[in-house]
């Protein structure tokens, strides 16, 4: 299991670097990552591998992926590659061959991330970042680019594509380094995980059983994704199928200012205006202080002790 150890001591400046850029597609409901690579001059290189090593010095620790947690500017978070779409990329830049290199444009123009690759004795690192607007076919309508040459502007008519000096997240062998975790999900199509979990839910038996109705459940999630996120929170801490959770909220739901009513079976009725309630205490982030004996919703619960 590769380590932020790992990740820290693996060699840029004396790995061999290249440039792949990714485009992407869902039209059929299976993500499709569309990859070309291309050399780069030594200057650039040596640009590349300063502004990797500036970024990965930014950890100091790590914490293991959550769908709610945020992470600071000096912890990234770690998550398994397989349980992402990045082996479709890994599996990509592993195949550097002549048919897979940029050869014009077209190949780079609206491409959605790029990913720069290290490769050494000890393995392969992707330095992955969202690409910005200059990478857009359409970004130069209505502008004048101009350069300074000889004491004069002229026009520039070549086209230029930005390479940011911080990275969104680092892939080394089995296991992702997340610095920027909504440009994390966005590139590697997360979101579209988390509507396949979702949908799984609410297909759930034991799940859809506390309900008298789950669809309004299912218009309250929508597309939303801090709601996606937290319903599959919701499905990760499985507190609906536990019998004491349940009945305990059906003794104590009012003592906890949730409202949230039940059926004469005993199922939560949703509404519209009780849907976050329900999530709340689904979620188990409606807290009872013992010291100020002030009710609070919280982000994120870790049991103590």
């Amino acid at each position: 299991m590769a380590t932020l150890n790992d990740l820290q001591a693996f060699d840029v400046q004396g790995a061999d670097a290249s440039v792949w850029v990714f485009k992407t597609s869902n039209a059929t409901g299976v993500p499709r990552f569309t990859g070309h690579w291309i050399g780069i001059t030594e200057e650039l290189g040596a640009e590349i591998k300063g502004a990797v090593a500036t970024s990965r010095a930014t950890i100091t620790e790590t914490l293991e992926y959550d769908i709610l947690v945020l992470n600071d500017e000096s912890t990234a978070l770690t998550i398994p590659t397989d349980e992402t779409y990045a082996p479709l990329i890994v599996a990509q830049v592993a195949n550097q061959t002549p048919a897979r290199k940029v050869r014009n444009l077209r190949h780079l123009a609206n491409s959605k991330f790029y990913a720069i690759k290290f490769v050494n004795a000890q393995g392969t690192l992707l330095a992955v970042r969202k690409t910005d607007n200059t990478w857009a076919s359409k970004k130069t309508a209505g502008v004048i680019k101009m350069v300074y040459t000889d004491d004069e502007l002229d026009v520039d008519r070549e086209p230029t594509f930005n390479i940011q000096p911080f990275f969104d997240f680092f892939v080394l062998n089995d296991h992702i380094f997340i610095l920027n975790k909504p440009r994390f999900e966005s590139a590697l199509l997360y979101k579209t995980g988390h509507a396949d979990a979702f949908e799984s839910l609410t297909a759930e038996p034991e799940f859809t059983a506390i309900f008298a109705d789950v669809a309004p459940i299912t218009e309250f999630v929508g597309t939303n994704k801090l709601r996606l996120r937290r319903a599959i929170a919701i499905q990760q801490k499985a507190h609906y199928k536990d019998a004491n959770f349940m009945n305990n909220l059906k003794q104590h739901y009012g003592a906890m200012d949730l409202h949230i009513q039940f059926d004469a079976q005993g199922r939560i009725i949703p509404t519209p205006e009780s849907c976050r309630d329900i999530f709340q205490a689904l979620l188990n982030f409606r807290l009872d202080s013992r010291l100020s004996g002030e009710l609070f919703d919280v982000q994120h619960t870790e049991p103590v002790g």
